[in-house]
């Protein structure tokens, strides 16, 4: 067994704005804040894992997904983010899946990606 293998992993995302980052975290996406933050950190409750948030001028830099919800009803969720005023990107991949109204299907999963403020991409996901 490998010195990871048997760890939980978390995300940690830079942004620009802690106070609008705390905003968009808890209003848009409905995620708890846990106690015991700080004004260079904060720490989000997602399903029993959590999202890390942290100022940096780094931000928007990741060319690539930086954390993916898990979700049984793809559809719903995206129902709620989008009333909360979420927008879905799309994308004509080439060497994969290109999305239909913000959802790609391959391999068993639908997924689909959104950006928040600082332009971190995030993917919402359900197994099939």
């Amino acid at each position: 067994m490998g010195a990871l293998s048997g760890a939980k992993v978390e995300a940690t995302v830079a942004v620009s704005d802690m106070s609008r980052a705390k905003a968009y975290f808890t209003d848009t996406l409905g995620l708890t804040q846990v106690a015991g933050e700080a004004d260079f950190f904060a720490v989000f409750e997602c399903g029993g894992t959590r999202l890390n948030v942290y100022p940096s001028s780094y931000v928007g830099s990741a060319k690539s997904t930086v954390a993916t919800f898990v979700v049984s009803d793809l559809d719903s969720a995206m129902a709620a983010l989008r009333q909360n005023g979420v927008v879905f990107e799309e994308y004509d991949m080439t060497d994969g899946p290109t999305t239909v109204d913000g959802v790609a299907e391959a391999g068993g999963v639908r997924s689909a990606w959104f950006k928040d403020p600082d332009g971190n991409t995030y993917a919402v996901a359900q197994v099939l």
